[in-house]
């Protein structure tokens, strides 16, 4: 979907030089609304126990039928490592917190999409489905995913939850400065 009215005003939008890229902004005189392009991010989670990785199989389109890890959009008031963590327990029934960021997918398209994995700690809880989402939820082994219908992107995540190197980012929760209602992560 194009936008091509002002989100803030409600009059029509040109396109226009905006720090040397063409950019849709509003014609009123006074409104400084530009529209910066359309964005998306989502998360996943690699939540390994006793060697084996927790999958979903989607129940849904995109990629319905097959085998990935948990993971979702955020929203928009919610930071990003509560997400996942939503996201594992509606999908799967698992509770996992987050121990870092393991890997960035970006994929530029019409909708920018951005895909921030994080490996997890299991907490407690037997996979169980959601029923909507996804229709079967375990814990597999490397030698079981090979049977299975896992999506080309997982098998990649897998890979780096079973053999990444380095701690990956982790959360700074005692930043040496504040700044309340961000998720920071650091080396």
């Amino acid at each position: 979907m194009e936008i091509n009215y002002c989100m803030t005003c409600g009059a029509p939008l040109t396109v226009r030089d905006v720090d040397g890229t063409p950019r849709k902004a509003c014609t009123a005189e006074g409104c400084s609304f530009v529209h910066w392009g359309n964005y998306s991010v989502g998360v996943g989670a690699l939540v390994v126990r006793q060697e084996k990785v927790l999958l979903v199989r989607r129940a849904q389109e995109p990629g319905k039928g097959f085998w990935t890890n948990p993971g979702g959009y955020i929203e928009q008031h919610e930071l990003i490592h509560e997400t996942i963590v939503r996201e594992v327990k509606e999908e799967a029934g698992i509770d996992a917190k987050v121990r870092s960021v393991v890997a960035v997918r970006d994929y530029p398209r019409n909708i920018h999409n951005v895909y921030i994995a994080f490996a997890m700690d299991y907490v407690g809880g037997e996979p169980v489905p959601d029923g909507v989402e996804v229709d079967s939820a375990g814990f597999y082994s490397l030698q079981e995913m090979e049977s299975m219908n896992v999506a080309g992107f997982t098998k990649w995540l897998v890979d780096v939850a079973l053999h990444r190197g380095g701690a990956g980012l982790t959360e700074d929760r005692e930043p040496i400065v504040k700044f309340d209602g961000y998720g920071l992560f650091r080396v």
